[in-house]
Parts: structure tokens; sequence; C-alpha cells
């Protein structure tokens, strides 16, 4: 079986900063990592390959030349293969023409059994391009998936509910988005790390993956982003002291001053 996990090199969030001027994020100097929830999916791909030996691991990201860093990482865990999509023609991508993309470097890898992703990007949060992505490859999708299990031909999962789960059948070659309910990523290993520069990455343009540069990039982007800005920080909050009867009076009170009961 061969399965391919989506993956994105997004800024550490805790470290992001608008530009109070051009209102745009101040990436120079920010920390980039793996994507969270792509973490979890690549986790569950490695953890099927630990008990299926033969099981060929494949990430794949769109991205600048810097996300090479990352798909190291995601070979030094345990991923067999690293694609790199990377030209100047995919910058400025919204989900749209991002999935675009995407979907033509999956067609070019060829042979995938399954799709893995993670349910969405921390940069992002549109949890839109792997149910995108799916649609363009003409592939069954299931969303949010907590729990998983790999048969012949397809796979049975758990698909996450704010009341509960549904269990769903699929019929592979399919697409699976993942939540961080699925599993706990693994940490890369010593050996991991220097086997994994020592493995190639395949790095693909438009003309690779047969692709028009006005159906991808900031060309083929529906989506445009008018302004960006940071929320204005909460104020200090403040601590009672008392018997809870009495903080609990407290507290109605405030609510009652501010009209909020």
């Amino acid at each position: 079986m061969k399965i391919l996990v989506c993956v994105k090199q997004v800024p550490d969030t805790n470290e992001v900063k608008i530009d109070p001027v051009k209102g745009t994020l101040i990436r120079d100097g920010v920390p980039s990592i793996l994507n969270p929830d792509d973490a979890n999916a690549l986790e569950a791909a490695l953890a099927y390959k630990d008990k299926n030996p033969d099981t060929v691991v494949a990430v794949l990201t769109m991205g600048p030349p810097q996300a090479t860093y990352m798909l190291r990482e995601c070979l030094a865990m345990g991923a067999d293969e690293a694609y790199l999509l990377s030209d100047r023609a995919f910058g400025g991508a919204d989900t749209c023409a991002t999935s675009t993309t995407i979907a033509a470097g999956i067609k070019k890898v060829e042979g995938v059994d399954v799709i893995f992703a993670g349910r969405q990007a921390i940069d992002g949060d549109t949890a839109q391009v792997g149910p995108q992505v799916a649609q363009r490859l003409g592939l069954p999708v299931v969303t949010y998936v907590q729990d998983i299990k790999l048969e012949e031909g397809k796979a049975i999962v758990h698909r996450q509910m704010e009341d509960g789960y549904e269990v769903i059948e699929v019929q592979t070659p399919c697409v699976l988005t993942a939540v961080k309910e699925l599993n706990e990523p693994r940490y890369m290993s010593i050996s991991g790390i220097v086997d994994a520069y020592k493995k190639d990455i395949t790095v693909w343009n438009h003309v690779d993956v047969e692709l028009n540069p006005k159906d991808c990039g900031l060309n083929a982007s529906p989506t445009q982003v008018f302004r960006s800005f940071t929320p204005p920080p909460k104020g200090k909050g403040e601590m009672l002291n008392g018997s809870v009867t009495e903080m609990a009076s407290t507290v109605i009170n405030r609510l009652k001053e501010k009209h909020y009961i």
C-alpha cells in the first residue's frame, strides 16, 4: 500500500504578528513548524506502516524552498518519500488554487491508495483544502477522522461529531482528514534525522505537474484578503477573594452592571 500525506509548513502562531501598516503577517524571523493536524495525519500513516512494513509513506507539500526543512522532519519521523511543489506561479494561492496544485502533484506521484491530510492548517483554519483535493481527484472524502482501520480496498473510520462520532466505511483510494484526537505524533529519532538527509526531496514546478500558470497561484484565486488585523488585547483579569458565596455574589453583580444578565 502507498499512503500519501499532505503536509504544510506554517508559522508558529504563538509568534505571529501583524504589520500595522500593511495589514499582513510578519514572517521575518518567525519560526516555522509542521502543521499540528498534519503531524497527526502523518502519524496515522506511519503507525500503519509499523504494522505493515511493505507500506510506502510519502509526504507532499506546496511552498517555498525552505519548506524542505519541514519535509526533512517528516522523513526523520519515518516517511519514505518527499515531494515539494515550489514555483513562483504557485504564489498567492487561496484554498481553491492550492487544492488544484496539490491534486496535480498527487496525480504525478501515482499509485496512491490513501491520502491523509490534517483537518485544517493553523495559519488559515479553513479546513477546505482536503475536501477540495478530493473533489478535484474525484475521490470520496471523510473529514474529522478520530480513529481509522485500513483494510484491503477500504477504510473504516470514526468521524468526530459535536455529540459523539459516526462510523463510516469508505472505498479506497480516498481522502481522510485527521483531528488531533486521532493519535499522539512521534518524535524524530537520531537515526531518522541522519537518514533524512541521505534521502532526496523531489521538487516540481508548474511545468512538471502540467499546470498552466493561469490555473494556479494568485491568478486562479477567487478569494482576496483585503485586511488582516490583530485583535485588541483582553483586559487584565481580576482575582476575587472571600467565600464561594461572596465571590459568586460579586460575579453576579458585575455581570448585572455590564447588562450581561
